[in-house]
């Protein structure tokens, strides 16, 4: 019934274009019911062609075909769109039925049963659940057939549901296996990066560190032992923002923050950060009022870097001249360390985003720093069950951790 000045040749199209409906004619050709269904619309309805139809703006791509009177479509084939009433129903959405051409008052004088030698045609629109236009499911004979029947329109309104449903449900079956294979890949880079990150970084500044280790071996002038002192105290400074970075790294792109869990003196370990803090803050004033002794159960090495960074954090933001006091106790169940500092207040804005990464607080733009020392000393207590917090009332700034006494 076709001529060859109907279908539309494939290779005119794009590459990309060809794929994006090549997937949609498998989609459609996954659906075991569909030959049942085309096979059941010719059979209800005595027309002797039937197909689940792709219908865009700009294109009539046949994906399932039934076709018993040689209408010389298959799936794949395409018509040209401005020549089928598919094309009005993408626009208008609702089914069009013609039993006979030559009686029907709308369609009598329509091109497409001229074009295509139609006497009886329905089409039902194909919708997503998402509100999406697909295409139609339509039949065409011809001959005029009686179908505008409510056992035939209500058959076929199941039918372009039904298929509208598979057509969606494969489409996010697709999507779930691509998010699992995007994460699978993902896992695997963030994997890669985060070894890396910790062998490119630390590997210059171990060399530095060796370096330094050898030039104290010799006789240094006083200047020299001023500048060496100095390149101590700024390779001390970079190896704590690389094991910031990477602990960030770790939280947000691996699998959390890892904890290696020991019973020990939480005192003990209070007691050496402060101790590291004075050495490398000599003029600095730290206030300690440790009442526990408690054995805890948990990360050590995690929780002083959460005290160093918590009373670092002070050091850095305080006044000069005041001291920062250091509490640490045990009460209702909870152990409770409290880091208080007297200087600018943090701002309500700024309290808000107080521990998210890469964020300072705001409150002197002159800090040097990646701002992830909060965050991370946050991570650490979130690991421990724990909880931290802040409190600035006038001057005096307090950060308040918490966690359970009896961690197991």
């Amino acid at each position: 019934m076709l001529e060859p000045s109907d279908i539309i040749s494939a290779p005119l199209y794009d590459a990309a274009m060809a794929a994006k409906f090549s997937h949609d004619i498998g989609l459609v050709g996954a659906i075991d019911a569909v030959p049942s269904i085309l096979e059941v619309v010719c059979q209800a309805t005595g027309m002797g062609f039937a197909a689940v139809a792709r219908v865009t703006e700009d294109r009539w791509i046949a994906c399932s075909v039934r076709d018993e009177i040689a209408f010389g479509l298959e799936p794949g084939g395409e018509l040209k769109i401005e020549t089928t009433i598919c094309n009005e129903i993408r626009a208008h959405r609702t089914p069009v039925i013609i039993e006979d051409v030559d009686k029907d008052p709308v369609y009598s004088k329509h091109h497409t049963p001229q074009v295509y030698g139609l006497k009886s045609y329905i089409a039902f629109p194909i919708i997503l659940s998402d509100g999406t236009f697909f295409g139609t499911l339509c039949a065409i004979s011809p001959k005029p057939a009686p179908i505008n029947q409510p056992k035939i329109l209500g058959m076929f309104k199941l039918f372009a549901d039904m298929i509208g449903h598979h057509i969606q449900a494969g489409r996010s079956v697709e999507m779930t296996k691509t998010a699992l294979l995007d994460e699978q890949q993902t896992s695997a880079l963030r994997e890669q990066f985060i070894a890396v990150l910790g062998h490119d970084l630390r590997n210059p500044l171990a060399g530095i560190m060796g370096g330094m280790r050898l030039l104290r071996t010799e006789e240094l002038s006083e200047q020299g032992e001023t500048v060496a002192t100095m390149i101590d105290a700024t390779v001390a400074r970079m190896s704590g923002l690389i094991d910031n970075v990477m602990d960030f790294a770790r939280g947000r792109l691996g699998g959390g923050l890892s904890l290696a869990m020991s019973r020990a003196n939480v005192a003990i370990t209070l007691k050496q950060v402060i101790g590291e803090l004075q050495s490398s803050h000599p003029d600095a004033t730290i206030h300690m009022d440790i009442q526990t002794d408690l054995e805890l159960n948990g990360d050590h090495s995690r929780l002083g870097q959460l005290f160093s960074n918590l009373l670092g954090n002070a050091l850095q933001h305080g006044d000069a001249d005041m001291p920062v006091h250091a509490a640490l106790r045990v009460e209702d169940g909870e152990l409770i360390f409290q880091v208080t500092n007297v200087g600018d207040p943090i701002p309500d804005d700024a309290m808000e985003m107080l521990f998210a990464p890469f964020s300072r607080g705001e409150v002197r733009s002159s800090l040097q720093g990646l701002g992830l020392g909060l965050y991370i000393a946050s991570q650490i207590a979130e690991a421990h069950q724990g909880k931290l917090s802040a409190e600035s009332v006038g001057r005096e700034t307090t950060f308040t951790f918490r966690m359970p006494a009896g961690l197991s």
